[in-house]
Order: structure tokens, then sequence, then C-alpha cells
């Protein structure tokens, strides 16, 4: 029994002091851009989250480009700031790791977004064969392209063969006729 013959009760719990209150920082926000450090590599994971398992959201490319952009710019201050650093600058030093920490973080957004939807890819492929349904190949990266000469036939990866005659127009991922893309045999077709 407690002294006073007061068994387990308790005061009113003491309230804090002002000073151990949590502190409020403002959060850092990204290369110059207005948005927190790291929210588009983010919000392409979110994105595929969202979608849930079986389903395959479009491609964004202008986001996976921004992602990349802002990791440029990170680690271009970050260079000019480790060079400030090592001349006695110390007090960079926090900034210099919170930058590398959004980088790394950036990263491994960007590589989960890319195997997410490599996965997912691979799994519609092993669903539907080497021909996936138009509403599912609508979500992949393919752009446009336009043959500017008569080529002849090129052949993708997955074995399709696709006669490249002047002016025809075909859906293909731009990492795969890139090399006709800078030969001048192709052209991207803007929209």
């Amino acid at each position: 029994m407690a002294a006073g013959g007061t068994r387990g009760r308790r005061g009113p719990a003491p309230s804090l002091p002002l000073a151990a209150e949590p502190r409020r920082f403002p959060r850092p926000r990204a290369a110059g851009r207005g948005g927190m450090a790291g929210e588009r590599a983010a919000g392409l994971v979110r994105e595929l989250h969202r979608a849930g398992g079986g389903n395959l959201p479009p491609f964004r490319a202008e986001g996976l480009r921004q992602a990349l952009e802002e990791m440029r710019a990170l680690y271009e201050r970050n260079q000019a700031d480790v060079s400030e650093a090592k001349s006695g600058r110390t007090d960079l030093i926090f900034l210099i790791r919170f930058r590398h920490c959004c980088l790394l973080r950036n990263q491994r957004c960007v590589l989960a977004y890319l195997y997410d939807r490599l996965l997912r890819i691979r799994a519609l492929r092993w669903e539907y064969g080497s021909v996936l349904p138009n509403t599912i190949q609508f979500h992949m990266s393919a752009e446009e392209v336009r043959c500017l000469r008569d080529y002849g036939e090129f052949e993708i990866d997955d074995g399709t063969t696709i006669l490249l005659k002047k002016n025809s127009q075909h859906f293909l991922p731009r990492w795969k006729c890139e090399q006709l893309i800078r030969q001048g045999v192709l052209e991207h077709i803007l929209s």
C-alpha cells in the first residue's frame, strides 16, 4: 500500500515545460523545385502500390526523369559543398550527409519502381505469352517512332521482326531502337 493509504492513485500528470516539447523544424526542400526531397521518386513507388499486384500502371517516364534530375542536382550540390568542407567549413557536413541520404533514398525508390514493373511485366508475359493485349501494351514505355528511310527487317529481343520502310510508324521501346535513331534510320515522334 502506498503512503497515506491511497492505493495506486496518482495525481494529474505533470505538464512538460515548454522547452521539452518537440521542436518543429521546417522540412528541407528539394533542389530548388519547391517539393520535398525525394518526393518524386517516392511518388512513383506509391503509384505502383496503389495500382495493386496484378495491374500495370502507365510508365511514368517524366516522373522518372524528374527523379533522376533531382538526384543529379543533389549530387552536384554535394560535390560543391564537399570541396568547401575540405577547406574547413565543417558546418556543411550535416547538409552533405542529408543530401547523400536523399540520393540513396531516391536510388532505392527508382530501382524499386523499375524492378516492380519488371516483375509485373514478366508475370504478364507468362500469362499472355509474347503478344500482350493492347490495353497492357498501352501502359508500357513504348514510344512512337517514324522510319526515315528503307532499312529492311529489324528484330526485337523477343524474336519479333518489324519491317522498317520509309514513312512507316511503329510503337517501340526507345531503348530497343536508340541505335537506329542515332544512325538516322528512325526518329522519335513527339505527340
